[in-house]
């Protein structure tokens, strides 16, 4: 395997890598990093990736509240990062996390509860409790 880069200002550097969309945000996908489960799909610019590798602790930006989010800050469902990719176009980006307590703001573990099953859609998560 080869190792790209050991620069002191490597977190900064990734921040600049990444290609965002027009308003400055890139799509992020959360995944267990222990049962490789997806767990959801948020957004980052570059205060949130330099935030998240600065702390280990995942923060994306709230498109709705426009300002970051640090997943967990109220409910207490961190997510401490594992690891931090990016695809082959630098548009998109995978973090591997240790998930505590439910990732989906429904309370159950993953946002992908909907499953398309033929002609009929199925919720195949409850609630954690």
């Amino acid at each position: 395997m080869e190792l790209i880069s050991n620069k002191v200002n490597m977190k900064k550097d990734i921040a600049a890598e990444i290609k965002y969309n027009d308003k400055g945000l890139v799509p992020v996908i959360a995944q267990e990093h222990k049962s490789k489960e997806v767990l959801m799909l948020a957004w980052m610019n570059k205060d949130a990736i330099a935030e998240t590798l600065a702390t280990n602790k995942v923060c994306y930006w709230s498109r709705s509240r426009k300002k970051l989010w640090r997943k967990g800050e109220t409910s207490g469902h961190f997510q401490t990062l594992k690891e931090f990719r990016y695809d082959c176009d630098k548009d998109t980006v995978l973090v591997l996390v240790e998930q505590i307590g439910p990732a989906c703001h429904t309370n159950r573990p993953n946002c992908f509860y909907y499953a398309v099953r033929g002609e009929e859609i199925e919720i195949i998560s409850e609630p954690m409790k």
